[in-house]
C-alpha cells in the first residue's frame, strides 16, 4: 500500500483442521474451512485456535498469517458466476487496499496489538479446487498472481475483527508480491529476477532455498 488509502479488515477467520467432503464423497483433513471470529491472540506460530493439516506446505513462523485481498472476491464471482463464502481461500485476513501489486516482501504492518511482516506469495493448492469444485479458479489465481500472501509475526498480540491495519515500514527493495509471484510461477529461468528477490533478506526461508536451487541449476547455462 503506497498511499493513504485506509485498509479495512473485511473478514477475520481462524479454524483448526477438519474433514472436508469433496467430489464423489471423498474426504480430506484440511485447515481451509475457517470461521469468522471476534478476536484471537496472534503468536509467532499463528493465531491461537488456528491450524493447518499439511505442515509441509502450510504454517510455520514464515507463514503464520494468511492474507487475501477482498477485491478479488468480486472479480472471481463475476468471472465464474458463483458466490464465494467468506474466507473461501482459507485466509485469516480478508482486506481491502492491500493488493499483491502494492504490497512488498518485507513490508511491516501493525495488526491490532500485533506486528506482522510480509514474507512470500501464497502458493495456491488443490484444496482450493476441492473446496470450490472449480479447477479453473486455481489456474486463474496462478495466472493472474492474485494468490494472496503470507506473513511472519514480529510482535505477538490480540487481533479483533475491527482491528486497524496500518503500514509501519515499506520495504526499500520494493519487490512486490505480484512481481515475486511472476518470477516464482512464470519465470523460473529469470536469473536477474531471482537475484532481486534473494536480495530481500526478509523473504521466507523456503522461497530462498528454492530460488537458490533454481539459480544453481541455471549457473552452467549462464
Amino acid at each position: 500500500m503506497r498511499n493513504s488509502q485506509v485498509i479495512e479488515l473485511k473478514n477475520f477467520s481462524i479454524g483448526l483442521p477438519k474433514k472436508l467432503t469433496y467430489g464423489n464423497g471423498k474426504e480430506m483433513e484440511t485447515g481451509i474451512c475457517k470461521q469468522t471470529v471476534e478476536e484471537a491472540f496472534l503468536t509467532k506460530e499463528g493465531f491461537r485456535g488456528d491450524g493447518v493439516a499439511d505442515l509441509r506446505y502450510h504454517g510455520g513462523p514464515d507463514r503464520a498469517v494468511c492474507v487475501y485481498p477482498y477485491e478479488h472476491y468480486s472479480l472471481w464471482e463475476k468471472e465464474f458466476a458463483i458466490p464465494l463464502s467468506p474466507s473461501t481461500f482459507g485466509e485469516n485476513l480478508t482486506v481491502t487496499n492491500m493488493l499483491e501489486k502494492d504490497v512488498y516482501i518485507g513490508d511491516v504492518f501493525r495488526l491490532g496489538e500485533a506486528v506482522i511482516q510480509v514474507t512470500q506469495g501464497r502458493i495456491p493448492c488443490s484444496t482450493i479446487t476441492k473446496r470450490t469444485n472449480n479447477p479453473a479458479l486455481l489456474k486463474r489465481m496462478v495466472q493472474t498472481g492474485f494468490t494472496g500472501y503470507l506473513c511472519r509475526v514480529l510482535e505477538e498480540g490480540t487481533v479483533r475483527k475491527d482491528s486497524n491495519i496500518t503500514l509501519l515500514e515499506s520495504h526499500p527493495k520494493q519487490v512486490s508480491i505480484l512481481e515475486g509471484n511472476e518470477i516464482y510461477f512464470r519465470k523460473p529461468k529469470d536469473a536477474e529476477g531471482m537475484k532481486k528477490m534473494l536480495a530481500v533478506d526478509e523473504l521466507a526461508n523456503e522461497w530462498k532455498e528454492l530460488l537458490e536451487e533454481r539459480l544453481n541449476k541455471l549457473a552452467p547455462l549462464l
